[in-house]
Parts: structure tokens; C-alpha cells; sequence
């Protein structure tokens, strides 16, 4: 007697096929043609998979993965939720949520480290991207940071700014810098000291020679130097060199009064961790042996 198909069902819980999560890194559907070299492509493997067996598609990006309405996904949303089946939201949107609510204003290590720094008499160094890519920083955030730090009266205000190029388009920094300054015209306490691409600044391969030019322009005034930032852009882009590769770069007037010095106080505001350990270690480690400081 041939067995039942509910038998069957059984038996195959009985004993399990693998399941196996193949994840192909920036295979995306679309279903515009134009500039869409996957499309364009020969896929016999995928076309045949798609065809024999059934098949889906998933949002990754936007509120559908915890994230603002419209923002693009990357790598590590997409990753977290393949294993986690639900909506995380991201810290980009805690952020964001937070400046909306009036929370990140109260936030009490901020308030530590305003009070900390004029205590000490120092100057807050504001360290991290600029541009709306949502990846690793937003300029929401920056622009809070800067409303923070004016309304505890911790006095001057340096921004040391790394340059996208990435998560955003390759020139765009220009358009970043106009706007950071249109929104800063009337903050004479607050001033851009350093511009550096990502390449340097967030580097987190140990390549630390690259870590270590950010970090002397920071801390030494040792680099390019420009009168002004969209100077010091400009001149990048026409020696070819895109915002991910913007040399280390003092902005005249800034230095050496813009340099991080004792009493201090820093704040990286990049909410991702992995291209900002690097440079972290550099000014927090007491046994730091990377390169010379």
C-alpha cells in the first residue's frame, strides 16, 4: 500500500533537507531596462531558478526596514533583517525621532560632555560625515549637535568634516559644504576647521597610515591647507581627486586655534561603528601603537 501524501508530509519532517541563505550583494530586481546591467545580462542560472520554483520579492529600504520614509537600505539592514524576520527600526530613525521629540536635546551624555568641556574651558570638536547618505552619519544630526552645543553656551565650535563620495554622489560634498554654511552664516562661533575624505578618516581595514593623516591634521595643523572649504573642494575636483578622497585639509584661519587640544571635548557623530573605530582608538587609547602621536 502506497503511502498517504499526509504520511508522506511526515516523513519528510522526519527527516529535513538543509536550507541554505545564498546572499548575492547588490543583485537587485527592477523593472526599468535602462542602466540596469542585470537585466542586460545572460542569468540562465537565476532566470531557471525564478521559473522552476516560486519566487518573491522583498523591500529593503525605507519605513519596510526601519528606516525613514525613502531612505535607500545597505548592507547591514538588509543582513539583520534576513535574520531577525521583523522590522528593526535603525538608529538613523531613533535619531531622527529623537530630534523630532526634543529628546536628543536631554540626552545626559551630551549634557556630560557640554559640561565637561566648559568646565574645562575647552572647545567642542564636532568629528564625522557630512551628507544625507543615512549610512553611516546625517546631517540632521550635525545640525542638532550644533543647537545643542549653542544653546549650553560651550563657545566655539569646530566641525571637522569627512567627505562622502560613497553612500552619496561622488561631487556632492560641495553641495553639503554650501548648505552646512548657508544654515551657519549667522553662528560666528561656530567654524569649519578640517574637511578630509572618508578614505582617510573612516578607514577600517588598519591601514592606519591613512587614520594617521586625519588625525595629524586634527591634532597638528600637518597637511593641505585652503582659505575656505569649497576652495579646498574645488581644488580637489579639479586634480581629479572626488569627495571620498579629499586629502586631509586645514581651512585657513582655523588653525591652529581649530586643532583638538587638551580640555576638549569631542563628539563623533557617526552612529555607525565600523568606520569610526579606527580614529576612536587614535584619541582614546592610552597604549595606542599604531602610529605615533
Amino acid at each position: 500500500m502506497l503511502p498517504s501524501d499526509e504520511e508522506k508530509g511526515r516523513d519528510s519532517l522526519r527527516d529535513p533537507r538543509p536550507v541554505v541563505l545564498i546572499i548575492l550583494d547588490g543583485w537587485g530586481v527592477h523593472p526599468r531596462k535602462e542602466g540596469n546591467a542585470i537585466a542586460k545580462a545572460a542569468t540562465p542560472n537565476m532566470t531557471g531558478l525564478a521559473q522552476r520554483y516560486p519566487s518573491t520579492t522583498i523591500s529593503i529600504s525605507g519605513l519596510d526596514v526601519g528606516l525613514p520614509d525613502g531612505q535607500m537600505g545597505n548592507s547591514e539592514v538588509g543582513h539583520m533583517h534576513l535574520g531577525s524576520g521583523r522590522v528593526i527600526y535603525q538608529d538613523l530613525t531613533l535619531i531622527h525621532r529623537s530630534v523630532d521629540d526634543g529628546s536628543f536635546f536631554s540626552n545626559k551624555v551630551f549634557l556630560e560632555v557640554m559640561g565637561a568641556c566648559k568646565r574645562a574651558r575647552g572647545r567642542l570638536h564636532l568629528l564625522g560625515l557630512l551628507g544625507d547618505g543615512g549610512v553611516h552619519a546625517h546631517d540632521r544630526h550635525l545640525q542638532a549637535l550644533i543647537e545643542l552645543g549653542r544653546r549650553e553656551k560651550v563657545g566655539t565650535i569646530f566641525l571637522h568634516l569627512f567627505l562622502d563620495g560613497r553612500d552619496t554622489p561622488p561631487t556632492s560634498g560641495e553641495r553639503f559644504l554650501l548648505h552646512l554654511e548657508e544654515k551657519i552664516k549667522g553662528y560666528p562661533e561656530v567654524r569649519i576647521a578640517t574637511l578630509s575624505g572618508r578614505y582617510y578618516a573612516m578607514d577600517r581595514d588598519k591601514r592606519w597610515e591613512r587614520t594617521e593623516k586625519a588625525y595629524v591634521a586634527l591634532t597638528e595643523g600637518i597637511g593641505v591647507e585652503a582659505g575656505s572649504p569649497i576652495e579646498a573642494i574645488r581644488k580637489s575636483y579639479e586634480s581629479k581627486a572626488t569627495d571620498e578622497f579629499v586629502l586631509p585639509t586645514m581651512i585657513r584661519g582655523s588653525v591652529p586655534d581649530g586643532l583638538v587640544r587638551g580640555g576638549d571635548a569631542i563628539v563623533f557623530f557617526n552612529f555607525r561603528a565600523d568606520r569610526a573605530r579606527q580614529m576612536t582608538r587614535a584619541f582614546t587609547e592610552k597604549e595606542f601603537k599604531e602610529f605615533p602621536r
